[in-house]
């Protein structure tokens, strides 16, 4: 596209430009520059912060807790696991999901980031100077039998809820195919797995050119979190509530999740009071309506972005201190 059919805006003393879509192009490194040291643990850093801290509807943040999972924990677990999972280009996807998991269980009680990670470390072992689109399928067939074995035992670990009992390579037993087969074979069950099988699709062709509407997202970026939450869980059924509820009760989620969009949420009138329904709905069934998956989903989206320099680090999140001064939903 030239430049005649673009807007030109100056954000925080960056030249960015954005397309007619309303996609951010900012000026940016091109991928094959060499990155700051530590740019991909910032990243992973960041991209768990900002998806606890973002007060999206229906799960933890800083103002709502569950019983058995508060937003102190996905803080602590964020800083345990970052700099495990940055080595997952070297250590493996399998042994970095094993090795994230084994150190969040070590600060946190519960199961809180079992998802983010397995969603986390294919991506982060795309190698330096290749795209994510370009470099993940490599990635992905790239996976053997020991990666499945890490994986397995890195979920017997964290004991998520709802998993039930499987026909073939069920994570109780020793798994004989791949990691990329043994996700193909939940995919039909299970977002995450999902995306193993296509290709990330959901995170690189939904949810990352979502946040890159933004410009402004180094300072105003959580309304551009919970667009990009709502956005996923209105196209894609949570399965995270399906296990939970069954797959009726996912599809009822993502028809409010889209009501609150065609509301024209978050600028027309009325439209807040809508997202405020929907969380009360969303937590008024013992949070059993949690969308854990879209969440998981938002922060592989939000770690893309990031790496793709699409959208810019908040500096706060290179801290490990809640934040203050965020925009409001």
């Amino acid at each position: 596209m030239s430049n005649a059919g673009r807007n030109h805006t100056i954000a925080h003393g960056s030249c960015c430009v954005v397309d007619d879509a309303g996609y951010n192009q900012a000026v940016m490194p091109a991928l094959s520059d060499a990155l700051p040291s530590g740019h991909i643990e910032d990243c992973l850093r960041a991209a768990c912060l900002l998806e606890a801290t973002a007060r999206k509807p229906g799960n933890v943040h800083p103002q709502a807790s569950f019983v058995d999972l508060t937003y102190e924990d996905f803080r602590v677990a964020a800083v345990a696991a970052a700099p495990l999972i940055a080595q997952a280009e070297s250590a493996g996807v399998g042994r970095t999901v094993w090795l994230a998991i084994n150190a969040t269980r070590a600060v946190a009680r519960s199961n809180v980031n079992l998802g983010i990670v397995l969603l986390l470390a294919p991506l982060t072992a795309v190698p330096a100077g290749k795209t994510l689109g370009d470099g993940l399928p490599g990635v992905l067939q790239g996976l053997t039998v020991a990666d499945a074995r890490h994986v397995y035992r890195a979920i017997r670990l964290a004991q998520p809820g709802g998993l039930g009992d499987a026909s073939q390579q069920d994570v109780a037993d020793e798994p004989t195919g791949t990691l990329l087969e043994v996700m193909a074979l939940a995919a039909d069950r299970d977002r995450v797995a999902y995306q193993y099988s296509h290709n990330f699709v959901d995170v690189l062709e939904v949810g990352m050119p979502r946040l890159a509407r933004h410009a402004d997202f180094a300072t105003d970026w959580e309304l551009p979190i919970i667009g990009c939450h709502l956005e996923l869980l209105s196209r894609i059924p949570d399965s995270l509530i399906a296990r939970k509820c069954g797959w009726a009760v996912a599809g009822e989620a993502s028809d409010r999740a889209r009501q609150v969009l065609d509301a024209g949420w978050p600028l027309a009138s009325g439209s807040t009071d809508a997202l405020g329904d929907f969380d009360r709905w969303l937590r008024a069934d013992g949070n059993r309506r949690n969308p854990g998956t879209t969440a998981d989903l938002v922060a592989a989206c939000l770690f893309a972005a990031m790496r793709e320099r699409l959208i810019p680090i908040p500096e706060w999140t290179r801290l490990t201190n809640r934040p203050t001064g965020k925009s409001s939903p």
